[in-house]
């Protein structure tokens, strides 16, 4: 619940192809790994190929559109890949090679989404194992960026205990193993509305945040950017002092109705992607969530990672009439 669907094989067939802003190196991780830093932005990304489409039939909305095509936004990674360790070895040399910095999510946990629109994963503990090896020998000590798993601490209630066990471990193993990889990772902690701070910190020590860089807020969701800077503060505190990254792609009204967040309706567009946040917890403002994708067959969107041009519109247009780029 609460995610972006999955990337389908043609969209990360084009993100192959991406290219990439030059930048300078960026510092240590032991600092603000985002510090120094441009995001990458897809220039054949699904919003870049509608806005093409709509230029001479519908121009305004093509424009429209290309608030979302000239944004920054992360590369998901999971079991749609034929070859995770190829395809991001892949990525991340043509990234680092312009002198990016790859922003990735790894979405691949055993009972995925609990079995709704996202559902999917590795087919078990091994599977998993082996799939955050791959992952990390693809990234091969070059600098990343990995948000570990969207809601699989989150969400871990609807699975028996013996199989909650196993996802902390997993999730701690994943960890080390994109540690030892040279990335940085940010183990995804929900929002603002979910978890109480106090269940959260207790999840992700038992995933490892203190090996981790940080944790990640408000994936694939619509809550404000200030509630979940409150939340994140709370949750720092109480786990050693992590920083934290939180999406901003589709929090412009800085509020969700109660409860949903598939595709819901009368949202808007957020703050675009940065990492001069102003705060000295929060590391980056991320599009981690694909504007426009949808989240599954609900509110009369299409299946879960498909491109839905009229919701993106929709966010678009709505970013647009709120008239600021501030967070909410």
């Amino acid at each position: 619940m609460k995610r972006a669907g999955r990337m389908g094989a043609a969209v990360a067939g084009a993100l192959l192809a991406a290219l990439f802003f030059e930048h300078p190196p960026a510092e240590s991780q032991s600092g603000n790994p985002f510090r120094g830093r441009r995001l990458y932005v897809d220039p054949y990304s699904p919003a870049r190929q509608q806005a093409e489409a709509w230029r001479r039939t519908r121009p305004a909305d093509a424009a429209l559109i290309r608030r979302i095509a000239d944004q920054p936004q992360a590369i998901w990674l999971g079991d749609w890949m034929r070859d995770v360790r190829r395809e991001t070895d892949a990525l991340v040399a043509r990234i680092t090679g312009a002198g990016a910095l790859p922003v990735f999510v790894a979405y691949n946990i055993p009972y995925r989404d609990c079995g709704l629109h996202s559902a999917g994963g590795a087919r078990g503990g091994d599977a998993y194992r082996r799939w955050s090896r791959d992952l990390a020998q693809g990234i091969r000590r070059r600098p990343s960026v990995v948000i570990l798993e969207p809601d699989g601490l989150a969400s871990i209630d609807c699975l028996p205990f013996r199989l909650r066990d196993e996802r902390y471990v997993l999730m701690r193993e994943a960890v080390q193993a994109l540690k030892q990889s040279g990335a940085a990772v940010y183990i995804d902690a929900g929002n603002a509305n979910w978890q109480q701070a106090g269940e959260m910190a207790n999840r992700l020590r038992r995933a490892g945040i203190e090996l981790a860089d940080g944790f990640a807020l408000n994936v694939s969701n619509f809550h404000g950017t200030r509630v979940n800077i409150a939340y994140g503060e709370r949750l720092s505190a109480m786990v050693g002092g992590k920083h934290f990254v939180i999406d901003t792609s589709r929090n412009g009204r800085g509020a969700a109705v109660e409860k949903e967040w598939c595709n819901a309706r009368n949202q808007a567009l957020g703050a675009p992607p940065t990492t001069q946040t102003g705060h000295p917890l929060v590391d980056a403002y991320l599009w981690v969530k694909t504007p426009g994708q949808s989240d599954g067959v609900c509110n009369g969107g299409p299946r879960a990672g498909q491109w839905w041009a009229e919701y993106a519109l929709e966010l678009s247009r709505a970013a647009e009439a709120l008239g600021s780029a501030l967070p909410r």
